[in-house]
């Protein structure tokens, strides 16, 4: 069967956007292949564990359709999911490969290996560890009878080379001796993800590791891994890391890389997952817009490209507001009244959102579009009057406006173009200086067309209200 899986750890808000991405790959590839996806948490860095990121983890996945056919809270035949809770299983397969003359006990100090460091980028050298006490044949015993704190450290053999066969990159080879002797288990006890991750992925039958190409120089030591423990090799395939347009790193100061952040801001879980689809990734017949499913039913693992994609909000943007359009507006409506509920914690009333949709649906590039084109019809707006100052027919406007008995877009219109011929003015500034004052800014939906939804009431008192001040 096949099985993915990601490993997400909770020492951040959320998920990382290059996370969502990784977990939308390894879902699609199960379920294209009628297999399980499986999320599994790597808390095993205590110190910068966040209280609460796991459930928000797992929400987030939920929220955008990814949900997880094993997972901490739902448990699962391989069970336990998080890796604090298989510490004893770590620590009796590093011991053994102590044993077996694949590791060894490091008791180097920290102010060493601090040392060690500085004199290694001194020199301008890679940093690694010197091989200290890898000969030293320290004995577990002896150690822990003296009380002496120690490390163990995958033994790299020397001369050799590693091959990693990538689905999409190829072959790959690797020289053993460019590689360091990575810790695998830490002087407290907890392993480091090198370790962890070989053994959950061993134990919980995960036939395809499907990851951020970052993980690609760490391959060859799991490779070693797997045959020190004479384990067969999963299929590892290691995928694009998302860039910014400029080519850098996704960061937090140009984008968001929380993934729950996109939805707050008001994009829609199918039009992101859609955009992160198409990172490295072309539909065959050269879509733009498609769904989960249709991604599902075309995707090939292997016509993933290895170049690092770029993340581009702006078209980002463009599609999510393809999608809102090819929404239909009574679903649309209620994804508009449960976004504000949701994040902004406001009830709008669904009979004026239902009038409001057809005027704003065509500008809206997002759900958080919606209040900036309509807020005002829910609160008076702030008029800038230094934009409609010294206006002598506002006393006309408010006259014609109260003379129309069917109040409605047409005849709002045909009232305010009569008026405009008889005062002898600009149609244009006329007709700015109307929307300025219903609705408080020159940028707006559809003008008589809103005014019919405000109501003759509402319109009278804003006119009324300027004539005043």
């Amino acid at each position: 069967m096949i099985r993915t899986r990601i490993a997400p750890s909770p020492t951040g808000k959320d998920l990382h956007i290059g996370n969502l991405y990784t977990a939308l790959i390894n879902w699609v590839f199960a379920k294209k292949n009628k297999g399980k996806f499986i999320v599994r948490i790597e808390d095993t860095d205590r110190q910068r564990l966040i209280l609460g990121a796991e459930k928000q983890i797992l929400k987030t996945l939920k929220d955008f359709g990814l949900e997880a056919d094993e997972d901490p809270e739902k448990g699962g035949p391989f069970a336990p999911y998080r890796q604090s809770e298989r510490i004893n299983l770590y620590q009796k397969y590093a011991h053994q490969l102590v044993e077996k003359g694949f590791a060894y006990y490091c008791t180097c100090s920290k102010k060493r290996l601090e040392k060690l460091r500085k004199e290694q980028q001194e020199k301008k050298q890679i940093p690694r560890y010197d091989g200290h006490c890898r000969n030293l044949n320290l004995s577990r015993s002896y150690l822990e009878n003296k009380k002496i704190s120690y490390v163990i450290r995958l033994k790299v053999p020397k001369d050799k080379k590693i091959v990693v066969n990538d689905l999409i990159r190829g072959q790959i080879v690797f020289k053993s001796n460019d590689l360091d002797d990575q810790i695998l288990l830490k002087s407290d006890g907890f392993p480091t993800y090198h370790l962890a991750v070989v053994i959950d992925d061993y134990f919980m039958q995960i036939s395809h590791v499907i990851r951020a190409e970052e993980w690609l120089s760490s391959t060859p030591k799991h490779i070693l891994l797997y045959q020190a423990f004479d384990w067969p090799l999963p299929i590892f395939c290691h995928l694009p890391i998302l860039r910014n347009p400029d080519r850098s790193k996704l960061s937090k100061r140009k984008n968001p890389v929380w993934a729950s952040c996109y939805l707050k801001k008001g994009f829609l879980p199918q039009a992101v997952l859609n955009y992160l689809a198409l990172m490295g990734w072309s539909h065959p017949k050269q879509k733009e817009i498609f769904d989960l499913k249709e991604f599902t039913d075309v995707f090939e693992l292997k016509d993933i490209q290895v170049v690092g994609p770029a993340f581009d909000l702006v078209k980002l943007e463009w599609l999510n507001g393809e999608w809102l359009r090819k929404t239909n507006n009574s679903k649309l409506k209620n994804q508009v009244i449960e976004y504000y509920q949701k994040y902004h914690n406001k009830n709008l009333n669904h009979n004026l959102v239902k009038r409001i949709i057809p005027l704003v649906k065509e500008r809206m590039k997002k759900l958080s579009d919606f209040w900036f084109y309509s807020q005002f019809f829910f609160e008076e707006p702030n008029v800038d009057t230094s934009i409609i100052k010294n206006i002598p027919y506002l006393k006309d406007i408010y006259q014609s406006l109260l003379t129309i008995k069917d109040w409605k877009a047409k005849k709002i219109g045909q009232s305010m173009q009569k008026l405009v011929k008889k005062l002898g003015v600009k149609t244009g500034d006329f007709f700015m200086n109307l929307r300025v004052i219903i609705t408080g800014k020159e940028i707006s939906p559809p003008l008589n067309e809103s005014m019919e939804v405000l109501g003759k009431k509402k319109c009278l008192e804003r006119v009324k209200k300027i004539i005043k001040n």
